[in-house]
């Protein structure tokens, strides 16, 4: 082989081995991992400042809402494990206790998830409503959805 050409071949292979150190790098510090409470406990200081995605069981009794300073407190449970979540910024409108939410965010050194983004989880049936059809069967419909206010 040429001198000439064996400088392109090793020139060809670095840019290659640059290019797939980019992107392969690039694509490590992108990836959020889905994970559960339990898994999340397991993973104990391996998991402080990972971005995770943390899903479960809003805890009934656990949220506590500030609606002036936008603080969201709740715990998030998958049956055997629960972790404290925080969270600034308004909640989704199915967010609520009982009810399935994933988080994402990162594990403080105290243990606490610090959420960056909250998405409920919701029914997987959807059905517009019809013409005439009237609140009390809309309500019965999406039970599962819409959670009853007392009158006041």
């Amino acid at each position: 082989m040429k001198p000439r050409h064996r400088k392109f071949l090793l020139g060809g292979l670095v840019v290659a081995a640059a290019l797939g150190y980019l992107i392969f790098g690039g694509l490590q510090e992108t990836l959020v991992y889905f994970v559960t409470p339990t898994e999340l406990r397991e993973q104990g200081e391996h998991a402080v400042g990972r971005a995770l995605r943390v899903g479960g069981m809003v805890e009934t009794g656990s949220v506590l809402w500030d609606p002036r300073t936008l603080d969201l407190a709740f715990r998030l449970s998958d049956g055997v494990a629960s972790v404290p979540v925080r969270h600034r910024g308004v909640p989704p409108d199915l967010f609520a206790e009982g009810r399935g939410a994933v988080v994402e965010g990162t594990v403080t050194a105290d243990g606490v998830f610090q959420a960056s983004q909250i998405l409920a989880k919701h029914s997987e049936e959807y059905r517009p409503p019809r013409e005439g059809e009237d609140r009390d069967a809309l309500r019965e419909r999406f039970k599962s959805l819409l959670k009853e206010k007392p009158a006041s």
